[in-house]
């Protein structure tokens, strides 16, 4: 019975190595504007930096992201929808941020050059009036 597990296990190994990858500690997101009006039209901005060389990567696909805020055990989440690109590295997005408190951004991306799927969470707060209280 053992001999049927050992290719499973070996499986799982290899599942393992494969999903840590280069692509997860060579990219970081960084959100420009980490204070958001509540609004149903929130803007976020965010780069995604290659971390070797400190430039931001310009030709990014930035998949479906998540805004989230943990409500006890279960995460409230808000609609986000990608607004494109300013071609400089700079990503636009739009949530419906609609309570105040600390939420977690999750995005992902795919990069010229990497097989693997960029992924990072970054924090934001939400508050009435935030741009003007972050001295923007």
């Amino acid at each position: 019975m053992l001999l049927h597990r050992i290719p499973a296990l070996a499986f799982c190994a290899f599942l393992t190595s494969f999903t840590a990858s280069a692509a997860s500690t060579d990219y970081r997101f960084e959100v420009v504007n980490p204070h958001l009006d509540t609004s149903p039209t929130a803007p976020i901005s965010v780069r995604l930096i290659h971390v070797p060389t400190g430039r931001p990567v310009t030709d990014a696909v930035i998949l479906p992201a998540r805004l989230e805020m943990m409500m006890g055990n279960a995460p409230m989440v808000a609609k986000v929808m990608p607004q494109g690109s300013d071609g400089k590295g700079t990503y636009r997005l739009v949530a419906d941020v609609s309570m105040e408190g600390t939420w977690t951004l999750k995005l992902s991306a795919k990069a010229q050059g990497e097989a693997e799927t960029i992924t990072g969470a970054i924090p934001v707060f939400a508050a009435k009036d935030a741009r003007g209280h972050s001295g923007h």
